[in-house]
């Protein structure tokens, strides 16, 4: 497998996992979720990532999770399962429901916690490569794992027999440059900014954004859509409104400015009257002051009583 095995590009979001506010996997929200997503145009989705707070779903929850999404969107969307977990075992589980249900790939992060090294996390792939049949999404994750893996560590990563796409999520742009540079005739390369760089780098054949959330809806596609049509301005002024939701509830390296991610998430999204619902604990919901600034973001983009 390689880059042409697969044809995911654009923006894919990592959706939110909606639950109760008793913490319970609520599925008949998750549908809604689902039929608005599809309904924006979302290019892709990735099912239980981190924005989907994956380290608090078990195994039964997972399974259902992904009947659902599976049964709403196949064959419709190109569908990524967030397969990431302490061992290649763990992984090949979770990338083994996926595949029984239809999924199209899994993307799979360094171990979290351990904070492995250069030789044990290709270690790690090598293992999971060789236990999966999907092909892969190796996502470079430095506030989840605390490793931004190199260009050295990932080139050789990509040349492993499933892998077909990096999520570079790293903070440092010129490591994010360097990379897609050496290894975009391997393998897609996600993780493009928004704005005016972005642009810049798809026009150079840069794949796409695996983002979070999609709370600004067919505007976050439409960004794309913009660059492959060329239209230039339309791209621009897209970008600038992600961006502007960017610098307002995230910090340089994505974490949350005044909660998590997926409480951010979360907020907005019941905002907007769509089905968000509650992050799982140990999240929390945000605070007053957290919500003010949500709010103030949306309506600042036109979002609230449109």
């Amino acid at each position: 497998m390689d880059r042409h095995s697969v044809q995911w590009r654009g923006y894919i979001p990592a959706i939110t996992t909606p639950f109760t506010a008793d913490g319970a996997l609520d599925l008949d929200a998750l549908d809604r979720l689902l039929t608005w997503l599809h309904q924006e145009g979302m290019h892709g989705i990735i099912v239980g990532g981190t924005q989907g707070e994956w380290c608090t779903i078990d195994a039964a929850e997972r399974k259902q999770l992904m009947q659902a999404v599976a049964r709403k969107l196949s064959g419709k969307l190109p569908l990524i399962a967030g397969c990431s977990g302490y061992t290649a075992r763990e992984v090949a589980a979770h990338a083994k429901l996926a595949a029984d249900h239809g999924f199209n790939g899994i993307l799979v992060t360094p171990p979290p916690y351990m904070v492995p090294t250069d030789r044990e996390i290709l270690e790690f792939y090598r293992d999971v490569n060789d236990r999966v049949s999907l092909p892969i999404c190796v996502y470079n994750w430095p506030p989840g794992t605390n490793v931004d893996m190199s260009r050295d560590l990932l080139q050789q990563i990509a040349g492993l027999s499933n892998v077909v796409a990096i999520k570079n999520s790293t903070a440092d742009l010129r490591r994010f440059v360097d990379v897609f540079f050496a290894l975009k005739d391997e393998v897609r390369v996600f993780g493009v900014p928004m704005n005016d760089l972005g642009i810049l780098l798809v026009q150079q054949g840069a794949d796409g954004t695996m983002g979070a959330g999609a709370v600004l809806g067919r505007e976050q596609p439409g960004y794309f859509n913009a660059i492959w049509e060329n239209d230039i301005p339309r791209a621009h002024q897209l970008g600038a409104r992600n961006e502007l939701l960017m610098r307002a509830w995230f910090n340089a390296d994505y974490t949350g400015r005044f909660g998590s991610a997926q409480a951010i998430f979360k907020a907005a999204l019941n905002e907007l009257g769509l089905p968000g619902g509650y992050p799982r604990r140990p999240l929390l919901p945000l605070e007053p002051e957290g919500m003010s600034v949500v709010r103030q973001t949306l309506a600042q983009l036109g979002k609230l009583g449109a």
